[in-house]
């Protein structure tokens, strides 16, 4: 299977103006005319979903210089990608695949063709999630949703920039095909597991990359990702809660270091897959452990199952994750877990991430 993942010296405010951009010919597209009808805005529509929800989504152009070898002249690889405002003061959630590496400039596109210089405050690439600020305040931003009690068959919007920024804003919808989806991605770093993620069949194309992936409601339930090569509809995005303590965090302190526990862990689905002879009913299943992490320190052992942290209970990756990066480097929680049938907790102090 096939995956791709697709400052100023005055605070900017938008302008309540919209500029239409002109549509450059393309020889790998094939264009065809057709007419459009006003239509009545309704509650609870995708027509009025895109409506609320278009302005708070921006385009991220990026510039990076690479050497084919130590002789050669740099060359400037530009990319294409997608975001959301998230809060109005100009925080951005978007993918690391797009900001992220050695990007030397970013470049965020509004609605209404303005364009603002970007800083990334924050990226993961075992999440594939960046935070993007931009020197701004008063932005139309998207509310977060919950992607908690999520269903199979619930209507998904996704939002996005596919194929350039000629087609910035492009609406596509569908449906939530599948939950907490295990999916293998090659990175530069090797192969990475990206579990948890949403299902749709909502078009991602490259370019969507970053974008949102939104409820009936016009809330963000998702970051799209990924989407499978080989097939059609099969499409992906990183559920909403695992970002909103890390967000919570720049807005409420301006800035977040990512708490590190040291360990990988499977879901149920997976953790069958990875030893068939080893049944886990809810929780986390440890598979690798860091033997330099607070995890391995505290006395977690390969195949533990971890079903609390803290006073909450984990039945997944992204309950793990979610409720670990709701708390700070140096905080010091409780691990409650099952190891050969019986519970026992240890205790553990959260670090800062590797680089």
């Amino acid at each position: 299977m096939s995956v791709i993942g697709c400052t100023q010296e005055k605070p900017y405010r938008p302008e309540a103006k919209e500029q239409t951009q002109e549509l450059q010919p393309n020889s790998n597209l094939k264009l065809q005319q057709v007419q459009t009808q006003d239509r009545v805005l309704t509650s609870g529509t995708i027509v009025e979903v895109a409506h609320s929800v278009i302005p708070a989504v921006v385009g991220i152009s990026t510039v990076e210089f690479t050497r084919e070898n130590l002789w050669s002249e740099p060359v400037a690889v530009q990319g294409v990608g997608s975001g959301v405002v998230v809060h109005p003061d100009g925080y951005i959630l978007t993918n690391d695949h797009v900001v992220g590496g050695k990007t030397s400039k970013i470049s965020v596109i509004f609605r209404n063709s303005d364009e603002l210089e970007g800083v990334v405050l924050w990226t993961d690439p075992t999440l594939d999630l960046a935070v993007v600020k931009v020197d701004a305040f008063n932005l139309a931003a998207a509310p977060l949703g919950s992607s908690e009690n999520l269903a199979v068959g619930e209507t998904a919007i996704a939002v996005g920039t596919p194929l350039g920024l000629q087609f910035k804003h492009t609406v596509t919808a569908g449906i939530i095909s599948a939950l907490n989806r295990t999916v293998r991605v090659p990175t530069n770093l090797g192969e990475n597991f990206m579990e948890d993620l949403i299902q749709t069949d909502a078009s991602i194309n490259p370019g969507n990359s970053g974008g949102p992936l939104v409820n009936i409601k016009g809330e963000i339930i998702g970051i799209n990702t990924i989407k499978v090569t080989s097939a059609e509809g099969m499409g992906f995005a990183i559920p909403i809660d695992v970002a909103k303590p890390i967000i919570q965090h720049f807005i409420e302190e301006g800035s977040y270091v990512t708490p590190y526990i040291g360990i990988v862990g499977f879901d149920r689905e997976m953790a069958s897959y990875y030893n068939r002879n080893h049944y886990v009913e809810e929780g986390v299943y440890v598979v690798e452990l860091d033997r330099n992490g607070p995890a391995y320190a505290a006395g977690v052992r390969i195949n533990d199952i971890i079903i609390m942290v803290g006073d909450q209970r984990v039945s997944k990756m992204l309950d793990l994750r979610k409720t670990i990066y709701s708390y700070k480097v140096g905080d010091r929680l409780a691990i409650r877990l099952i190891r050969d049938g019986r519970e026992l907790t240890v205790n553990m102090t959260l670090v800062e991430k590797p680089v």
